[in-house]
């Protein structure tokens, strides 16, 4: 596919494989050797890719990497959802460089999933949003069509288009962290590269601290869909309070434990 025209960049959509993925690396990881986050991503795609897990993504011209649309059928989705016979969209993005934002790409990626999940008979399409970080927010799909289904703690939002009108409408599982109701815990999944970042040091300064964390690995859908946070693929508890629903600087974690330990030691 090829976009023409002075105000927008040429660009094509590919299917990233489990052959072709280190080519051209995810989310902004490109170096196999130098990045664990994407040693970790390729393992992953590659056990779910035969499920049905795709990621399609912008290539400029250039042969510059722009962006990504990440989805999989529902029942292997990793988020605390019910959306069996659903397609589920994980994450979407574009636009490293500012001259690929507001030019359609996006929409474009979204229109192929819509389509392939027409194609393969699916109920519809399902995606979590949120106004804040690692979440797109909702006014690209309300576009498509996509209706607000479900809420979840603090902001996060179900969106669904649906194909078929008497499926059974998809939901959030229940989410509660009360089997984290002790210590500090750190859950991670590999869907998202950015759970690696800063992972270390944050157990290395709780540590320190003397909060003994724990690092709970979610590595298949079933542990993933049992995350006390809607974001699914990272999650920081503290005696069974959410104190982050998406990955963050070690600085960041440290001022959030200050805050919410010694401050009130």
């Amino acid at each position: 596919m090829a976009l023409l025209g002075m105000d927008n960049p040429k660009y094509k959509i590919i299917d990233l494989t489990p052959e072709n993925i280190a080519e051209y690396g995810v989310c902004g990881y490109k170096d196999v050797k130098k990045h664990l986050e994407l040693r970790r991503k390729i393992e992953w795609f590659s056990k779910y890719y035969p499920l049905g897990l795709r990621i399609k993504a912008v290539i400029a011209e250039t042969g510059e990497y722009q962006g990504m649309l990440e989805y999989i059928p529902g029942e292997y989705a990793h988020r605390p959802v019910n959306a069996a016979g659903y397609m589920f969209i994980h994450c979407i993005f574009v636009g490293f460089k500012s001259n690929f934002k507001g030019k359609g790409y996006a929409s474009a990626l979204l229109d192929e999933c819509i389509n392939e999940s027409r194609n393969a008979r699916m109920n519809g399409v399902v995606v979590v949003t949120r106004e804040g970080s690692f979440m797109a927010k909702k006014d690209i799909f309300l576009k498509k069509g996509f209706t607000l289904i479900d809420k979840a703690k603090p902001d996060f939002e179900l969106l669904v288009l649906k194909f078929d009108e008497n499926a059974e409408d998809p939901s959030f599982k229940e989410l509660s962290a009360n089997k984290y109701s002790a210590g500090l815990t750190i859950l991670r999944s590999p869907q998202c590269p950015y759970s690696v970042k800063n992972v270390e040091a944050i157990m290395q300064t709780a540590k320190s601290m003397k909060l003994n964390p724990t690092l709970v690995e979610m590595d298949d859908h079933l542990s993933a869909q049992e995350s006390p946070c809607a974001f699914g693929t990272f999650c920081i508890v503290g005696n069974g309070k959410i104190l982050s629903h998406h990955p963050i600087s070690n600085t960041r974690f440290e001022n959030i434990v200050r805050k919410e330990y010694v401050s009130k030691a």
